[in-house]
């Protein structure tokens, strides 16, 4: 049977009368060549600087705009627990900046806790906090009411 291509290639003078037409030969293996894929760069994960015994570090940050937020994200990715005094900044960008500190806590395993009004602390997973928590005032407010 002919190929109605190839009859319109010589209709067009493209292709010469009475050539012989061959396919591209197909695979033999039946199997394609592997698709490439893009060079993929791993994400570094720091390794916590301190644990235990060996912690020596507690930053204190007393941010005025919310793109302090970098310093609070850096040492507190690399381990070290971030005490973030937000009594000079605006309403607005305190509530931004302890939103994204909130998310940064969740994301690295870590904990936020309010130690006064505009005072937090942020600290990794490996850090242990002690001291009156949410139990305590719990039993303060039982107390009261019975």
């Amino acid at each position: 049977m002919s190929n109605p291509l190839r009859k319109f290639g010589e209709y067009l003078g493209l292709v010469e009368p009475g050539e012989e037409y061959q396919d591209e030969p197909a695979p033999a293996s039946g199997v394609d060549e592997p698709v490439r894929s893009a060079a993929v760069t791993p994400i570094r994960r720091h390794a916590p600087r301190a644990t235990g015994a060996e912690m020596n570090e507690i930053l204190t940050v007393h941010p005025r705009a919310f793109k302090d937020v970098k310093v609070i994200a850096e040492h507190f990715r690399d381990g070290v627990p971030v005490i973030i005094n937000i009594t000079q900044m605006s309403e607005s960008e305190a509530r931004r900046l302890i939103d994204f500190t909130c998310g940064l806590a969740e994301a690295l395993f870590g904990k936020m806790e309010r130690v006064t009004g505009k005072v937090f602390l942020l600290s990794p997973s490996h850090v242990a906090i002690s001291g009156e928590g949410a139990d305590a005032s719990d039993e303060l407010d039982a107390s009261f009411f019975a």
